[in-house]
């Protein structure tokens, strides 16, 4: 696991409002949360029961309508 380094800031009654990462932490937690997002959006995919048709089909119709 990783060590984190960070910063709160904090408003005038000592509530933490904000955190202040590492840069390079920050593109690997943006990084997490797009794999997470496509994972998402395959399982919504998947649980849709939509009809599935083969990509080059879909292509083909979306340049039908474009």
């Amino acid at each position: 696991m990783q060590i984190i380094n960070h910063q709160y800031i904090v408003d005038s009654q000592g509530q933490r409002v904000s955190v202040i990462l590492g840069i390079e932490y920050y593109q690997q937690l943006l990084e997490c949360l797009e794999e997470l997002e496509d994972i998402y959006a395959f399982d919504l995919a998947e649980a849709s029961q939509d009809e599935v048709i083969p990509l080059a089909q879909a292509i083909a119709e979306i340049d039908l309508v474009t």
